[in-house]
């Protein structure tokens, strides 16, 4: 069964640019990445939201290892106003149609 998260990034005001930047670089290592179903990032005017989905829990387990996740905490360091937060969801049946983009 697939795994959906939502991890919610939140920039300094003063390095938001830097963030953005850093994220969409590993957009594309990511997608790579075996088990990923669905990796996209979305923003408002104070936060950076990942929707993902993962395979299973081993996917996400190699996620959290990976090379673009290892190189992000670096680029991160000291841009961020709040630690990063990971809601894992459940999918409700009857709600599901197409991918988001």
């Amino acid at each position: 069964m697939s795994l959906v998260i939502v991890a919610t990034v939140t920039p300094n005001p003063e390095d938001r640019d830097a963030v953005r930047e850093a994220l969409l670089a590993a957009i594309p290592v990511v997608h790579d990445e075996p088990g990923c179903e669905l990796y996209t990032l979305h923003e408002d005017e104070e936060v950076f939201v990942f929707v993902e989905q993962w395979s299973d829990r081993d996917a996400l387990k190699v996620h959290m290892k990976a090379p673009a996740l290892t190189a992000l905490g670096p680029l991160l360091e000291g841009k961020l106003a709040a630690p990063t937060t990971l809601r894992f969801l459940s999918t409700i049946s009857g709600g599901v149609k197409g991918t988001l983009s």
